[in-house]
């Protein structure tokens, strides 16, 4: 009788084993097939019918990266991007002083008064920070990106290169695969990228992270295949 209980354990123990391990696997199999559809998708030409302007968040970043997004934003019909908000790193004044001049020079050409805002992002890693202080601030960043992509939740988001950038397409991914919201992030690799990608820039283009790719140097064209080349920007 002992026998026959012990064996009747055994059995109803290694179904629920068996059950736990069936949805594992299906719970897998459903992450897999919707993360290979965001990146099909995300691979695909871009239409829009809406004549609606698309709400726009745009990173900016020291060292040139600034300059080059003003740049690009200068050659583009603003009015189709719009609410626009402008983030930089928390350290970075210089680069929202240069945004809100653009903007007046905007209102200056049109005599239209459009929507920007301003803000700034806690970076994963100051210079010389260490690695160990660094997941602190990288949590952190984490926490303020998410509260950002909730709030303002954009439909486009253009970035080039500055590390403030990563966590806000992480975010803008995982809302794809989760089906909260698609924003198609837009990067542009900077023009000093002659040779190779950027850590940023790497990591985008090998997690497919991004819906469009630019480079401006025919050879990193070359070099990846998946980037679309543009030539020189500035």
């Amino acid at each position: 009788m002992l026998a026959m209980e012990k064996g009747i354990n055994c059995f109803f123990s290694a179904s629920a084993s068996n059950v736990y391990i069936y949805f594992i696997t299906i719970a897998i199999a459903l992450v897999v097939i919707r993360v290979s559809y965001v990146i099909y998708r995300s691979s695909k030409p871009l239409h829009t019918t809406s004549p609606q302007p698309l709400s726009t968040l745009i990173v900016l970043g020291s060292g040139g990266h600034t300059a080059e997004m003003l740049n690009l934003l200068s050659v583009l019909h603003t009015d189709s991007f719009t609410p626009r908000l402008y983030i930089a790193a928390a350290t970075d004044n210089m680069s929202l002083q240069k945004a809100r001049l653009f903007e007046s020079s905007v209102i200056d050409k049109t005599g239209v008064l459009e929507n920007a805002q301003f803000m700034q992002i806690y970076r994963s890693r100051e210079v010389g920070q260490s690695y160990l202080t660094s997941i602190g601030t990288t949590l952190m960043a984490i926490a303020h990106a998410l509260w950002l992509m909730i709030k303002f939740r954009p439909q486009v988001i253009l970035c080039n290169g500055p590390g403030t950038c990563l966590p806000l397409c992480v975010i803008a991914f995982f809302f794809k695969v989760l089906g909260i919201r698609w924003s198609s992030t837009f990067y542009v690799e900077s023009i000093a990228r002659v040779r190779r990608l950027s850590l940023t820039g790497l990591l985008l283009y090998e997690l497919h992270m991004a819906d469009k790719f630019f480079v401006q140097w025919p050879q990193l064209q070359r070099k990846y295949p998946r980037a679309h080349y543009v030539g020189c920007l500035m």
